[in-house]
């Protein structure tokens, strides 16, 4: 049985000569550690020829960017390992495959993707994608759909639940998205001049109960196999083709979260485009994520219903229109979780780059307290947001 250490270049290299599948496996050589997150160790590995053929990933004991005073558990790249192959299942083209798993090295060798890049930056840099909205979407229908109650068997969801009980990892994410923002917190990681917007989001009672409602369906609702952190980081993207990536946080849970997520992803470039781009392609850029924005949901909403009309086994959920009535849920429940990925990645601990490496200050303040403004919008209203159309004209609204 492997015990744990934590990899050097040299280990990820006789790791990945045994593990990746290849058939000469001597032509790899070398590893860069390219690890840009908190969790991780992210080795790219190369041939004599400087190509990199296959990454082999190691969760870390602890968080990155703390230290060894915020430990982890290691099952956590169990969990992703399994999530990603449960995701593959269904939706092949847009996951990232998985060779290979140990779960006592918390080691996993998975393809490589040099031949795409992440979205984020591309986003940033007003690179446009004209499939990644439909194919986020149509990831997100296949995934969300054929691990739910619509398609399994009861006894099949219930030892799936269980498989992927992932109390820690959730534990992170109930207190960065529902708990650290809306009270005084070490975690808390936001500039002087925004005080007293953070002291309003303390102080804002009628928000902090959309929150605590948010926070108990995130508890209470096992309604997928969630990938658990899907934002434009965690997805590469090239010209035709998607793929999801870094899915440690998966567990059971409202199907709404990772829509919501992958929404408010969209939105937070939304708000830190001006801080990028003069002001006539800021404005166009926003209205292509605004378009983003519906063809995600409406390709998301259209598969998951297509899916359900052929495919659902269970004869209660088969009721016409039941399907129908559940994705109203999972609409209000995504503006809601949207909202809070918005503020958490303002005021919180982890922030993203389309606000945080805008260079002039003022602007930067200005996108953070827009997408503040608009998080606590889109949380207290969610429930009255009844269509996509909505959405985007409560987001013109607030810009």
């Amino acid at each position: 049985m492997s015990q744990y250490r934590t990899f050097s270049a040299r280990d990820a290299v006789a790791y990945a000569q045994q593990f990746a599948g290849l058939d000469n496996p001597s032509e790899l050589v070398d590893a860069q550690e390219v690890g840009d997150g908190n969790l991780n160790l992210v080795f790219k590995i190369f041939d004599a020829q400087g190509v990199s053929r296959i990454i082999v990933k190691q969760a870390l004991p602890y968080v990155r960017c703390v230290g060894e005073s915020w430990p982890l558990t290691l099952d956590r790249a169990r969990l992703e390992a399994q999530t990603l192959v449960e995701h593959y299942q269904h939706s092949p083209q847009h996951t990232v495959k998985i060779h290979h798993f140990d779960p006592e090295l918390a080691v996993m060798v998975m393809e490589d993707l040099s031949d795409h890049k992440i979205w984020r930056g591309e986003l940033i840099a007003n690179v446009y994608y004209p499939q990644a909205a439909a194919q986020l979407g149509n990831y997100l229908a296949q995934t969300l759909y054929h691990t739910s109650d619509f398609y399994l068997h009861p006894h099949q969801k219930k030892a799936q639940v269980a498989q992927f009980i992932n109390p820690e990892m959730c534990e992170i994410t109930e207190d960065l998205f529902f708990n650290d923002p809306y009270q005084v917190h070490e975690r808390n990681n936001y500039p002087a001049a925004l005080e007293a917007d953070v002291v309003a989001l303390r102080d804002d009672a009628t928000l902090k109960l959309a929150v605590a409602a948010l926070k108990h369906r995130f508890f209470s609702h096992a309604e997928a196999l969630l990938h658990g952190d899907i934002h434009s980081g965690s997805i590469f993207v090239a010209d035709g083709s998607l793929k999801a990536i870094d899915a440690e946080f998966g567990y059971f849970g409202p199907i709404g979260f990772d829509v919501g997520t992958a929404i408010g992803n969209l939105l937070l470039n939304y708000c830190g485009l001006p801080g990028h781009l003069g002001i006539r392609d800021a404005a166009a850029a926003r209205e292509q994520r605004l378009a983003d924005i519906q063809t995600l949901w409406a390709t998301f909403a259209e598969r998951f219903q297509a899916l359900a009309t052929e495919k659902t086994r269970d004869v209660a959920l088969a009721q016409p229109g039941y399907a129908s009535a559940f994705l109203k849920k999972v609409w209000a429940d995504a503006i809601g979780f949207c909202g809070t990925e918005l503020i958490r990645r303002s005021v919180g601990l982890s922030h993203v780059a389309d606000i945080d490496t805008i260079k002039d200050e003022e602007m930067r303040h200005t996108c953070l307290r827009h997408a503040i403004s608009l998080g606590k919008a889109l949380i207290v209203i969610a429930e009255r947001i009844d269509s996509v159309e909505e959405l985007i004209a409560r987001v013109r609204q607030y810009s």
